[in-house]
């Protein structure tokens, strides 16, 4: 069960309310490092709290439990047992808490299925899923990892700590933040920086652009359409699993740039989170620059501590099937997510088997403006094979996803897609053309709406056309990002 009615969302009035009074009051306190460091925690706390206070016990004991833990194995080193000790007990309690809030109900559900022909009233729970709990809780389980690697020493902050956790811009939903990374820069001094802050502002805009605008003008055909999927013709549904792409990309990756610019506002660098995933020459490229910091998190541990790519070929197959299956449940519960990961490890299959898959490492069409024709069908190919998989990651029941294929390929030279509503139309495919352009001429830069004219009436005619799509276009209701389920 997910609630998100009163989530304090980012494209909300109580958000454009808090961040303002948030930002003033943290660089008031900029000369007291301890008291900007509580602020930050009490901030986030009742940013998060605002859904459901009850919740804020849950993330506390989270980060408490391995704040402990790294405290423990940072003074075990002479007494290797008690490290582990200290390490597995960590993570056990964490997976727990996270399996009993997000896999329990599944789980029984399965089983009833399965053994007790679907009779699971008795078995269920029925818990509310806590918000971004897969986010935090992989975020507190690296640090105590990293501790035990060495490659950190143990906090001894425990405010500084719990802002690392609880930080409120990618509380909910990431980017997944490193300990190596990100706490440090709560235990020294920040400086407020104004081209900094300006260029998270500019990100920020980008990010609302991409949410407000495309994402959720594509959601209203998505929903419809994947509701009823045998009232449409072919090509509609093939229209639908595209708009469904665009939309996860622009709702996720527009939630990371309001993250990430967000965070640039309080003098705090966080890792970016996509890298133009959609402009990927295979599957293997879209990976390395689709949610990078969970893909870099399996690579780092659980990839690599099983051996990675550095074993024989047939394990290398097995590393990356696991990989695949445990981030598509990683997603959600359901066996739609499972499905969809197991997808992506098909299509990653053969760039193993013929030594492939670190191919395209570098950027599309680097130093040229335009990529060849080769270049433009990879990308193609890739971004309808990613397509196909998001209508398994859409899709309410296994069921459900085949009945989807079956009819959209059945019947897809029935007609042209079926448009209900021209305007909508021709805003989603302005807009898609704006993302197209300008995150096609960043493509190169640090974020996709990093690099400007050098004339600032250009610069502010930019501006001024992506607020006036945000204001005269996006849907009058508040719409939840699509992750904060997860």
């Amino acid at each position: 069960m997910y609630l998100c009615k009163f989530i304090m969302l980012f494209n909300s009035i109580e958000f454009i309310i808090f961040l303002p009074i948030t930002f003033i009051i943290y660089w008031l306190l900029r000369r007291q490092l301890r008291w900007q460091n509580a602020f930050v925690v009490a901030a986030s706390y009742l940013f998060y709290g605002w859904w459901d206070w009850r919740f804020l016990l849950l993330i506390a004991f989270t980060s408490l439990c391995s704040f402990f833990s790294g405290l423990v194995i940072g003074n075990s080193n002479r007494t290797p047992k008690l490290r582990r000790w200290a390490l597995w007990g960590n993570i056990v309690i964490n997976l727990l808490i996270l399996c009993l809030f997000k896999y329990y109900d599944f789980f029984a559900q399965s089983f009833a299925d399965a053994f007790l022909h679907g009779h699971a009233d008795g078995l269920l729970l029925h818990l509310v899923l806590p918000v971004g709990i897969s986010f935090y809780t992989f975020q507190a389980l690296s640090y105590s990892i990293d501790v035990h690697r060495g490659s950190l020493p143990p906090s001894r902050n425990v405010v500084a700590f719990l802002a690392y956790v609880s930080f409120f811009p990618q509380l909910v939903a990431g980017p997944i933040e490193r300990a190596t990374s990100l706490l440090p820069q709560f235990e020294r001094r920040r400086y407020f920086d104004y081209g900094v802050a300006v260029d998270g502002l500019r990100q920020m805009l980008w990010g609302f652009f991409k949410k407000m605008v495309i994402a959720d003008s594509c959601a209203l055909y998505v929903d419809e359409i994947f509701a009823h999927p045998d009232w449409y013709n072919g090509a509609t549904l093939l229209l639908a699993a595209v708009l469904f792409t665009l939309q996860i990309y622009g709702d996720f990756s527009g939630y990371s740039d309001i993250a990430i610019g967000c965070a640039k506002l309080f003098g705090i660098r966080l890792r970016r989170n996509f890298n133009v995933p959609y402009f990927s020459r295979d599957i293997a490229e879209f990976w390395r620059r689709w949610h990078i910091s969970l893909t870099t998190w399996f690579r780092d541990y659980i990839y690599i501590p099983m051996g990675g790519s550095r074993v024989a070929q047939w394990r290398v197959v097995l590393n990356t099937f696991v990989i695949f299956l445990v981030s598509g449940l990683w997603h959600g519960a359901n066996w739609t997510f499972v499905a969809w990961g197991a997808y992506h490890a098909i299509l990653f299959l053969p760039l193993i088997l013929l030594g492939r898959n670190r191919r395209h490492t570098d950027v599309v069409a680097a130093g040229r403006l335009l990529p060849t024709f080769g270049e433009l069908g990879q990308m193609l190919l890739t971004f309808f094979l990613a397509a196909m998989g998001w209508v398994l990651f859409r899709a309410d029941s296994i069921q459900h996803a085949f009945q989807y294929y079956g009819h959209m390929f059945s019947h897809l030279f029935d007609g042209t897609p079926n448009i209900t509503a021209p305007i909508d139309a021709w805003v989603i495919a302005v807009s898609v053309a704006i993302l197209l352009v300008v995150e096609w001429c960043n493509r190169c830069q640090s974020h996709e709406f990093a690099r400007q004219p050098r004339s600032r009436w250009l610069r502010w005619a930019g501006y001024v056309v992506l607020l006036f799509f945000i204001g005269a276009f996006m849907v009058t209701h508040e719409m939840p990002f699509i992750y904060f389920q997860f």
